[in-house]
């Protein structure tokens, strides 16, 4: 429970015990009894032997009777005896000696109340300025506060993260190792003359780990750990981020040797004199201190700052200069290798089956950084215990992958015959025109199963990892992808919108390489267009066009040109294996999903002409499936195969 949370119950406690003085004190006469009667009333019934028993608690009088009669109350007058007032009303002491009279001092609720209210209500005043004033001080507090750093700093014994759980940026720890050797060994360099190195950068993609690696740094070096987020500084208030930055690196001073983290440093750290409103605003405030701090340090502070970002290119020069962030250490995708060291990190300590093999989801998992391969990894974990299985197995690790790379499997969409046989044909296409281009990457799996926004896909694993891409790959690839639209207009004389995202794909691709790649030999190694950005907002608004109308033309004829090519070549590999087209379309109809394997054997050569290798018989001239989605035999046969164009 936090301070106001406690201020407000210890507020609600005391109000309900002033509420319930106060109705104590409303409703004080309610504790007297009922039926009272006046004193001439009761000498009447004394003189008549009516009454038993006369008790007196101070000024109260209680008349219980002879008879079946229910008690009664009166009051006597103050300083005056019972036997005295009960004689001026001609009550003589031999009536009186038959009665017994007891006198009692009860306890008086109306004279404690009405005494304590004496000294409540000054009390209650007391508190309530009390209250007044402690607010007033709280927010005079809070504004004091205002500019103090709100920095985590971690200190402990056992470090939670090292360089061991740290795997597929293996040249980043080397540059990283010497930080952590100055830290714990600072003399060492000090004696040589060697300069401290104030600060480094950590550039990479979302998710290859720069936070986790400045986390190990701290762990190896056993140093306390600063880490705020570059957002953190800035505030509506012009001075407050300059301030917090002061007193962050005050701190920092305290406790070194440290590391001080900076994550998203490009929130703070952006080009001066990009902003909307000038060069004077609070972040470029709060960035001139970063600059002044960073550039104050004695070589014997022993005080590293760590930052991180995905954007270096529009951090400010200053800031890049040598003296401040003298490193940049570069966190790209890992490898093959290198995901394969990851996956090995994040399934410690979860039970394995046997057929699982990290070196195959590794080379399945292409442009995954480390934060996806730990993301596959769990979802793996979770399939496996929603199938109530007590280890993960091979199936949950391929699943997850089709579940993180294209989406969840979307079991209840139901597909009528003709949209599943267009889906066949559709991803056969692409299949086939992949498998027979030499620059396409393996067939792995072919599915109509929709998942994610795809209604089917084509699955490809990368034989290793490509770091360049060539020509002919590009045109390879534009083939494959337009290979299901042409499978599309062969079979059914007609096409779809489900070529939408592969025309999207190929329309990008073509242009890249015409005006960013230089592989068009009309229009030469040239780059055309500039992109332009506005720091401020971080990201492209568009493309400067330095070149002439009839250059544009020139372009959109070669982008054309390179498609319809592509186009054409993929129309005519399907033409020349309409077998192989109609067999694995026909399986796809029927079984859903084909595996790498049994694709291949379709391109086996057959025993006989009508049977491929695998021994399943197909029909080059399938029926078509009847219209009727409740016809099952009818909605797993074959579609129509009109000849080719």
């Amino acid at each position: 429970m936090d301070k106001l949370s406690r201020s407000r119950s210890f507020i609600l406690i005391i109000l309900g015990i002033l509420a319930v003085v106060a109705v104590m004190i409303l409703f004080q006469g309610s504790f007297n009894r009922p039926n009272a009667i006046q004193l001439s009333d009761l000498a009447q019934s004394i003189k008549l032997d009516e009454v038993d028993k006369i008790t007196v608690a101070n000024d109260d009088i209680i008349v219980r009777y002879k008879a079946a009669r229910p008690e009664a109350t009166s009051k006597k007058e103050i300083g005056a005896t019972i036997g005295e007032q009960l004689k001026d009303f001609g009550v003589t002491s031999d009536q009186l000696s038959r009665i017994k009279i007891e006198v009692v001092n009860p306890f008086n609720w109306g004279d404690l109340l009405g005494t304590a209210s004496l000294f409540i209500t000054p009390l209650v005043l007391l508190f309530f300025f009390w209250f007044l004033f402690r607010q007033a001080q709280g927010a005079n507090s809070q504004a004091m506060n205002f500019g103090r750093s709100r920095a985590r700093m971690f200190v402990g014994d056992r470090p939670t993260v090292t360089f061991q759980d740290v795997a597929g940026v293996d040249e980043a720890k080397q540059e990283l190792a010497e930080v952590v050797e100055f830290l714990k060994e600072p003399e060492k360099f000090i004696q040589l003359g060697a300069r401290i190195p104030k600060g480094v950068l950590l550039v990479g993609s979302p998710g290859t780990g720069k936070t986790l690696l400045a986390k190990a740094v701290s762990g190896e070096a056993g140093v306390p750990f600063f880490s705020i987020s570059g957002s953190e500084f800035v505030e509506m208030f012009v001075g407050v981020g300059a301030s917090r930055v002061r007193d962050l690196f005050e701190q920092a001073k305290r406790h070194s040797p440290c590391i001080v983290f900076v994550d998203e440093i490009d929130a703070v750290g952006r080009h001066r004199g990009s902003g909307l409103g000038g060069g004077h605003d609070e972040r470029e405030q709060t960035l001139n201190q970063i600059l002044v701090e960073m550039d104050g340090f004695d070589t014997d502070t022993n005080v590293i700052v760590v930052a991180a970002t995905n954007r270096p290119d529009i951090l400010d020069p200053a800031l890049m200069r040598p003296g401040r962030f003298d490193r940049r250490v570069v966190l790209d995708r890992p490898d093959m290798k290198g995901r394969e060291a990851i996956l090995k990190v994040h399934v410690r300590g979860k039970p394995l089956s046997a057929d699982v093999d990290l070196n195959k989801i590794a080379k399945g998992t292409p442009g995954f950084a480390g934060a996806d391969i730990e993301n596959l990894v769990n979802e793996a974990a979770i399939l496996a215990a929603r199938r109530n299985r007590k280890s993960i197995s091979m199936s949950e690790f391929d699943e997850s992958v089709e579940r993180v790379m294209i989406g969840p499997e979307r079991k209840s969409r139901l597909m009528t015959p003709k949209d599943k046989a267009i889906t066949a044909f559709h991803e056969a296409g692409h299949a086939i025109v992949g498998h027979l281009l030499p620059n396409c990457d393996p067939i792995h799996k072919v599915t109509i199963i929709p998942r994610g926004m795809a209604g089917g896909y084509t699955w490809s694993l990368p034989k290793e990892d490509d770091h360049y891409v060539s020509r002919a790959k590009f045109m390879d690839e534009l083939a494959k992808a337009l290979g299901g639209r042409a499978a599309e207009e062969l079979i059914f004389g007609d096409i779809t919108t489900g070529a939408s995202s592969d025309l999207q794909r190929v329309t990008e691709i073509a242009r890249d390489m015409v005006t960013r790649y230089g592989m068009s030999e009309l229009m030469g190694p040239i780059i055309y267009g500039q992109k332009h950005e506005m720091v401020f907002l971080g990201r492209d608004l568009g493309e400067q066009r330095d070149y002439s109308d009839a250059v544009a033309l020139e372009i959109d004829r070669e982008v054309q040109r390179l498609v319809h090519a592509a186009y054409s070549r993929a129309k005519q590999l399907l033409s020349e294996h309409r077998a192989e087209l109609d067999a694995i379309a026909n399986r796809l109809i029927e079984v859903e999903t084909i595996e790498e394997e049994e694709f291949k054997k379709f391109f086996e050569k057959p025993s006989t002409p009508e049977t491929p290798a695998g021994g399943t018989p197909f029909n080059p001239r399938p029926k078509m499936p009847a219209t009727s989605s409740n016809d099952e035999s009818a909605a797993a046969g074959a579609v129509p195969a009109p000849a080719p164009a």
